[in-house]
């Protein structure tokens, strides 16, 4: 699970900066099924930031454990911007932390469609900013990546906590 990674990898960078910064992180992974969690845990002292991960794999365990709405779901599907931002900011919000972050994808073999086809991956991040200054925000972006569906679940992983790592990095405390 190390074949896409950088040196220092991207778990080693974002431990070290929430852990500066004093922040804290939820995740919810679905297509990942929990392996952004497992990168942030391969590095000693991950409690210091990593609050909870979910790995919600079904329509009703999304809507279960998210409240992601029934609406949001039937319209645009799991796989999704408008699904993976509100589970983005439902981790955060649930675990009381800094920032949220979610996957959602279509890792293969099968599965892909002309919208979104084997390879597609959302992810999406959410800050909290401190109540009452209307700055809390979430961003969501779309990948393809090529690959086996080990390789894009890897890639995708990565590219969730390079998001997260660009966001934080970027933001003043």
């Amino acid at each position: 699970m190390h074949e896409f990674a950088a040196d220092p990898p991207v778990e080693e960078r974002v431990g070290d900066l929430l852990r500066e910064r004093g922040e804290t992180v939820a995740l919810a992974e679905t297509t990942t099924g929990g392996l952004a969690t497992v990168l942030l845990t391969s590095v000693p002292g991950s409690s210091d930031y990593l609050d909870r991960a979910v790995v919600p794999y079904d329509y009703d365990a999304i809507r279960e454990t998210l409240a992601v709405a029934r609406e949001t779901l039937d319209e645009h599907g799991a796989v999704s911007a408008p699904v993976v931002r509100e589970q983005a900011q439902a981790a955060r919000d649930t675990a009381d932390a800094t920032w949220g972050v979610a996957t959602a994808g279509v890792a293969g073999p099968g599965g892909g469609t002309a919208d979104k086809p084997v390879g597609t991956g959302f992810v999406g991040v959410a800050y909290a900013a401190p109540w009452g200054t209307g700055d809390s925000e979430t961003t969501v972006a779309r990948y393809e990546f090529d690959g086996d569906r080990a390789a894009v679940r890897e890639r995708l992983a990565r590219q969730a906590l390079a998001d997260l790592e660009s966001l934080a990095s970027g933001r003043d405390r």
